[in-house]
């Protein structure tokens, strides 16, 4: 992999969630990915607090996203940023899916976050040991654990959230490391060793631009048993990490007991993910991949947390497919039989 020294470089390519995330272009959604693109109905309302972990003596920063009215109960979608982004990143999934009657949960994970790299004299090379160091692989999981565990005191207390998350149909997002989080949180088998860290509070995962371990066993991926919608691009490299273009697909590969989507955008870069404005790109690319990517994923949380029957035939029986075009390639796999499962 070719060595990036130069650090506005280094922006443009990791998975930094705070570049420029919110600066996505308004623009009329086509009507093949609607209504799934387009904003949702529900006016949405954003609530940003500090969650303290006694336990681990660890701060969880979180920003919510919420649907101002409207009894409920919402199911609810955590997100996890990737290496050394915060909370704030990914503004436009957030609002998009809380639009279409969501509570989202954006995450800042301590060590992994922009603490790894602001204000440092060498950037890159603190990136590179953030994303090394076991500690932010093991606690980056238990901050999901911790948050569902939060979100569950919020529902019986908070003024403007009780009894307004519905706990029973809890969805996982993440990029990058944040991907990492996702399968780590549904089952992916720990690379560092040690116990799983999968909490079966979750029911569904999106994984963008998943990182691959560097020895993937037959049991690495055994333990998964929830739909997982990946997505990567066909130019999805990062100088942080050891994952190339052609492995990002692996999870999907390797995931056997239940069903998968894999969308790999044609063109689409690492960064795509992150909602980062198309300044000296192809805008018209760019403002197309990311209609994409909200109208799939909102679809995907849908379909298996909402039980939408019209959203899953979308994605499963051509729909989708239809409306992407050359945009990229959607690909399928339904779940094969709980057999034993490789150790």
């Amino acid at each position: 992999m070719k060595r990036i020294s130069h650090w506005p470089r280094v922006v443009s390519l990791c998975a930094l969630a705070w570049c420029l995330s919110s600066s996505l272009p308004a623009t009329d959604s086509p009507a093949a990915l609607a209504p799934w693109s387009a904003v949702g109905p529900h006016a949405i309302e954003t609530l940003r607090t500090d969650w303290r972990d006694a336990a681990r003596d660890r701060v969880v920063p979180v920003k919510l996203y919420f649907p101002k009215a409207g009894a409920g109960p919402f199911p609810v979608i955590l997100f996890s940023h990737g290496l050394g982004g915060t909370r704030d990143g990914y503004e436009y999934l957030g609002r998009h899916w809380a639009s279409h009657g969501y509570v989202v949960i954006h995450l800042q994970h301590p060590g992994s976050d922009d603490s790894a790299w602001r204000g440092g004299a060498r950037p890159m090379q603190a990136l590179q040991s953030a994303a090394a160091n076991p500690t932010n692989a093991l606690h980056r999981p238990l901050d999901v654990r911790f948050a569902l565990d939060q979100l569950a005191a919020l529902n019986q207390t908070n003024s403007r959230l009780r009894s307004r998350l519905d706990l029973d149909r809890v969805g996982l997002g993440g990029h990058s490391f944040g991907a990492y989080t996702v399968l780590a949180c549904i089952g992916q088998r720990p690379g560092f060793g040690g116990p799983s860290l999968a909490d079966s509070r979750i029911k569904a995962g999106i994984a963008m631009s998943s990182p691959v371990p560097a020895r993937v066993r037959p049991a690495t991926y055994a333990d998964v048993t929830v739909p997982v919608f990946h997505l990567t691009g066909t130019r999805d490299d990062s100088p942080i990490g050891r994952t190339g273009i052609e492995e990002r697909r692996v999870p999907f590969d390797r995931i056997s007991h239940a069903p998968q989507l894999l969308l790999t955008l044609q063109e689409g870069d690492h960064m795509i993910f992150s909602g980062r404005g198309a300044a000296g790109r192809d805008v018209a690319r760019d403002r197309r991949q990311h209609e994409v990517i909200l109208a799939s994923t909102t679809a995907f949380w849908d379909a298996w947390l909402k039980g939408a029957a019209t959203a899953k035939t979308w994605l499963q029986a051509g729909g989708f497919e239809a409306a992407l075009a050359k945009d990229g390639k959607l690909e399928k796999k339904s779940p094969v039989a709980a057999d034993a499962k490789p150790r």
